[in-house]
């Protein structure tokens, strides 16, 4: 392209000379160098005057040093006299610290935004930001690309039954990630979530019968109590009817109650006083006016709580439901005859006066920095507590993958502790058949690459090549598939340069 240079960081050179060969040029020359004392030395070895100038600089195991030389590089063109500059970040960095996680923390994302400004930038382009809204960050238009059309291609091309796969989100946070993948490949999807598991040096039935009611206290009516869901009339004759009620609109809109059944039942072994509890039903509300009309006695199911699995889940890993607690073991190192300081340890009872306080840090949420319950948890966070040894932790999946390919979603692969759990989930515990964990950046922490290669619940690693993998750790891992996304960069570049529209990268390929 006439009027362009395309520059390389130290992060990426190979992804930058494909992108260059796409595009039928070469990768303009620069010196990139460090002095003894390790600051980044920057020469540019050709003319950018008046020219439209594309850095190219990606992740990498020493980061800061490559920021501080994509800023030089910038500030160096722009110094230059370039026309334009444009950073092309495929993986941004800092991107997980788009917000505060305590009162004193910083919003590093925004200010690598404002660093970029700083140096001289006017465009951004990048691939699957952390966060979408971190592109408010920016003073400059931002390009943030996909590489879903790219994965779900893959997915067409090289799964043989993908029509039966369920898409799995293994975290809270990631579901729009996967709803998206999962809407575009018509595809069914699923939720892995992790909770601790409480102490069990109280039973669950002396809380509950503590605080049985708190959230539904109830009313009284003309000297009876009522329950809020159910209202119980008293019958002429004496006897007690518990009735329910569903207030509802008639087609002018006002509305009107509408009584269910009435199911009576002796005073003499019912007392006026007795609460009476209220199921929901699983149909429509129609379908039960219906039925009530008829007068006909509904067997209520639920045939959806087929589809949530519950395991146990200790230093990361599924275990079976006999095995030992650390929990508990750790109440039975304390000692049932004293603990550390020689107190007497409480061994049950219905007098306890601690009931109350115990019930109330029982059903607390966990506390957050800035107040509340917070939203999910980042993933080093969670891994972090997920390898935990005295800590048992509670996993869910919500969806059925019985004998179905699976495919874990997420924007990245960092730490291998919350995929190893939601693949050894879906497998023991849903019985699936294959799972294929799929993200946009494999940065790869660590030994996270070997651990994922070792668990024997997963087939298959996809990742595309937006942050360097070294090529020794690439050819070790059999299972690690890498999509190429120097035609998708490429492209942006080009259309960026003529002024074209973006908008067809967005949408999917067909095969």
């Amino acid at each position: 392209m006439r009027g362009t240079l395309v520059f390389s960081g130290t992060s990426c050179p190979a992804l930058t000379g494909t992108i260059c060969e796409n595009l039928g040029m070469v990768p303009a020359e620069a010196d990139l160098s460090q002095f003894s004392n390790g600051e980044t030395s920057v020469r540019i070895l050709t003319s950018v005057r008046d020219k439209d100038v594309f850095i190219v600089q990606s992740g990498s195991p020493t980061i800061n040093d490559t920021i501080m030389e994509l800023l030089i590089m910038i500030s160096a063109c722009k110094g230059g006299s370039a026309n334009k500059i444009t950073a092309v970040l495929p993986y941004f960095p800092y991107s997980r610290q788009s917000k505060k996680k305590s009162h004193r923390g910083a919003i590093t994302a925004r200010m690598l935004a404002n660093l970029l400004n700083v140096a001289g930038v006017k465009h951004v382009i990048t691939v699957d930001l952390h966060a979408s809204q971190m592109q408010g960050f920016f003073k400059c238009p931002v390009d943030n690309l996909h590489a879903e059309p790219l994965i779900a291609r893959w997915i067409r091309l090289n799964i043989p039954n993908w029509r039966e796969a369920v898409v799995v989100s293994k975290n809270a946070g990631g579901t729009k990630r996967v709803t998206s993948l999962a809407d575009a490949l018509k595809l069914n999807f699923g939720l892995v979530t992790t909770d601790r598991r409480r102490a069990t040096n109280m039973t669950a039935s002396m809380i509950m019968n503590q605080l049985d009611g708190w959230d539904n206290p109830p009313a009284y009516v003309n000297g009876y109590r009522h329950s809020r869901g159910v209202s119980e009339d008293r019958d002429s004759d004496g006897n007690g009817s518990a009735r329910s009620s569903r207030v509802m609109t008639d087609s002018q809109g006002s509305p009107r109650r509408a009584n269910g059944p009435t199911s009576r039942t002796n005073s003499s072994t019912r007392s006026p006083y007795a609460r009476a509890y209220h199921t929901p039903s699983q149909t429509s509300p129609i379908e039960e006016l219906e039925g009530e009309e008829d007068g006909e006695t509904h067997i209520y199911n639920d045939e959806r709580a087929q589809e949530v699995t519950h395991g146990r889940l200790v230093q990361g890993h599924v275990v079976a439901d006999d095995d030992p607690s650390p929990i508990q073991s750790a109440q039975s190192d304390g000692g049932a005859d004293g603990g550390a300081d020689g107190s007497q340890s409480y061994q049950g009872g219905d007098d306890d006066p601690m009931t109350h306080s115990h019930a109330s840090s029982f059903f607390a949420p966990e506390p957050h920095a800035l107040g509340g319950s917070g939203d999910a948890a980042s993933s080093d966070e969670e891994d972090e507590k997920l390898q935990d040894p005295k800590v048992e932790h509670m996993i869910t999946l919500v969806g059925n993958v019985k004998d179905r390919p699976v495919f874990i979603v997420d924007d990245m692969i960092d730490k291998a502790g919350s995929w190893i759990a939601a693949a050894e989930t879906v497998v023991k515990r849903g019985k699936a058949k294959k799972v294929c964990c799929m993200a946009t950046h494999g940065v790869f922490g660590a030994d996270c690459l070997e651990q994922l290669q070792a668990c024997d619940c997963i087939d298959q690693i996809v990742v595309t090549n937006s942050f360097p993998i070294p090529e020794k750790r690439a050819k070790n891992a059999s299972k690690l598939v890498i999509i190429d996304l120097s035609y998708l960069l490429s492209e942006a570049i080009r259309r960026n340069h003529y002024g074209e529209s973006i908008s067809p990268l967005f949408q999917h390929m067909a095969d």
